[in-house]
């Protein structure tokens, strides 16, 4: 069974993830343009992809899968924003305000995930 992706809340709330990801990184240390920088975008995007891209697939089980890959790329992203943070490459709040979304999203995705497989 297909989904369409762009009426998916956990979509919508990943693409809100990846875009506060990048406005979070633009300030970051030149030095970090090919480290922290380049892996929080491409792990951001790589979360409401994977949404994207499993919504495609024939089979609910195909959709989970990368469902859970989006979770990983989660878990991943959340990592490196604290990491980042402990650099002080941006203010605490802020660190708050992601890392919120950023479980709300985990929430979300794992909540969609069992009413998937029912």
């Amino acid at each position: 069974m297909k989904h369409n992706f762009k009426n998916l809340n956990i979509w919508k709330l990943a693409i809100e993830i990846a875009n506060d990801t990048y406005v979070l990184t633009d300030a970051f240390p030149k030095n970090e343009e090919f480290g922290l920088k380049s892996q929080l975008r491409r792990c951001s995007v790589s979360v409401a992809a994977n949404i994207a891209e499993g919504s495609s697939r024939s089979s609910n089980k195909d959709f989970n899968r990368f469902l859970e890959i989006s979770l990983g790329s989660l878990y991943e992203l959340q990592t490196q924003i604290i990491i980042s943070s402990n650099r002080n490459y941006f203010e605490i709040n802020k660190l708050e305000i992601i890392e919120n979304k950023i479980t709300e999203l985990q929430r979300m995705i794992s909540g969609f995930q069992k009413n998937l497989m029912l």
